[in-house]
């Protein structure tokens, strides 16, 4: 299935938000109009896409990175609490 306009635009700002002033969070209000909740659920499972993949590899490399590395730790501290 093709990306959506809200797909790519939840990549492209993801890829760029860093340029925005102020926080993160007022930017995905401002520019997406949409919770951040909302935007990281959605980021989330776009990045697990083929589509994803082939619109920005290197992005998608990286957040899956990221999440990856998020949820090791996670674990690690989840079997540390034992």
């Amino acid at each position: 299935m093709p990306l959506t306009d809200r797909d790519r635009a939840l990549l492209d700002f993801e890829a760029e938000w860093r340029r925005h002033a102020g926080a993160k969070e007022e930017a995905i209000r401002a520019d997406l109009g949409m919770s951040p909740a909302r935007y990281y659920q959605l980021l989330g499972r776009l990045i697990d896409t083929a589509e994803a993949q082939g619109h920005d590899p290197m992005l998608v490399k990286r957040l899956r990175r990221l999440r990856d590395e998020r949820l090791r730790e996670r674990a690690g501290r989840a079997a540390d609490a034992r």
